[in-house]
């Protein structure tokens, strides 16, 4: 009974995404384009969910406010004035560093891959959704274990909002997430967006804001339950906001936020981000349980403040945790 009661409760969570966000009108289109998936938003192109080519699914391009890109666009193209470090800091994606030993943040021989098994849902409307059942393989071609992952795309009175919820099955075995700040929910922004220049970008002028009130380089190993990056591009303000959620594990999460234009949420790294003993932010998945992540991006015009990136964070979180509270009182 327990069980059918949260599936319904994810559903209705789910289905309340338009009310919790101040949808608009202007639906949402998702097309399958070989093993691309398109996303377009009011008839124009806003981001493509990449299911192979890479070491994991990524969104690329994404476009922001004023049709201007709002990640790197390294290492899909090579584009003068954008660094071309890290390889494997490809748009925007979900993976860590170290499980079961193993890496499926970097690129290599040695490293796993995250291989999409299934489709379950591509299909727009004034909300879009992509859901995806996904295999993560070690160096040796082993699945170690599967997730599925359920990306939603909104348009918002503040910009575009994408969710991305990941639920992690520990299917094979005992799954380990390693203490590392090689990981997990993460973003190569624009390099406008950089807060310092570098490896030939000339052009960074962004800025920074955490929700416990840290700036720009200071948001590195902070805990925070957002984190807002803008600067300008093409002659306009715009950033993107990125949150997490508090049912997340070990909420408010740390980030591994770089000052080159790296921003992951991180619940895991906590040796590297505290100082701590390595190994103290290891956490195990015991064989046949899950362990679910939620987080959302709001690619929005201006900078936190005149974005409203606060209340808005406020905004996302409400629907649920009412849901929550009117099932605890039904109990």
């Amino acid at each position: 009974m327990k069980s059918r009661f949260l599936l319904s409760f994810v559903v209705a969570s789910l289905a309340l995404g338009q009310a919790e966000l101040n949808a608009q009108e202007g639906p949402v289109e998702i097309k399958k384009d070989g093993d691309k998936f398109r996303v377009e938003i009011d008839g124009k192109l806003f981001t493509e969910y990449i299911t192979k080519g890479y070491n994991k699914p990524v969104l690329y391009p994404i476009i922001g406010p004023h049709g201007v890109g709002m990640t790197r666009n390294y290492p899909f193209k090579k584009v003068e004035g954008e660094a071309t470090d890290h390889v494997h800091h490809a748009s925007l994606w979900f993976t860590h560093g170290e499980v079961n030993g193993f890496s499926f943040w970097h690129v290599g021989d040695k490293t796993g891959k995250i291989v999409p098994t299934e489709v379950v849902l591509a299909k727009g409307g004034r909300r879009g959704s992509i859901v995806t059942k996904n295999n993560w393989n070690g160096p040796d071609g082993k699945t170690i274990c599967t997730d599925q992952t359920s990306i939603g795309f909104f348009k918002t009175q503040k910009g575009v909002l994408v969710s991305y919820n990941v639920t992690i099955h520990a299917s094979e075995g005992d799954v380990k997430f390693g203490d590392t700040k090689e990981g997990t929910m993460g973003i190569r922004t624009h390099p406008n967006l950089r807060l310092s220049n570098g490896r030939g970008v000339t052009t960074a002028n962004g800025k920074a804001v955490n929700s416990a009130g840290h700036k720009d380089k200071a948001l590195w190993g902070k805990r925070a339950k957002w984190v807002d990056y803008w600067g300008e591009i093409d002659g306009h303000t715009v950033g993107v906001a990125i949150f997490d959620h508090p049912d997340n594990p070990r909420h408010p999460t740390w980030w591994h936020a770089r000052d080159y234009g790296l921003v992951a949420a991180n619940p895991f790294g906590i040796h590297n981000f505290e100082g701590k003993k390595k190994g103290v932010g290891d956490m195990t998945i015991k064989k046949g349980e899950k362990l679910s992540f939620r987080y959302a991006f709001l690619f929005h015009e201006g900078d936190a403040e005149t974005a409203g990136i606060a209340s808005f964070y406020d905004r996302w979180v409400q629907p649920l945790a009412a849901l929550k509270a009117r099932a605890a009182g039904n109990n």
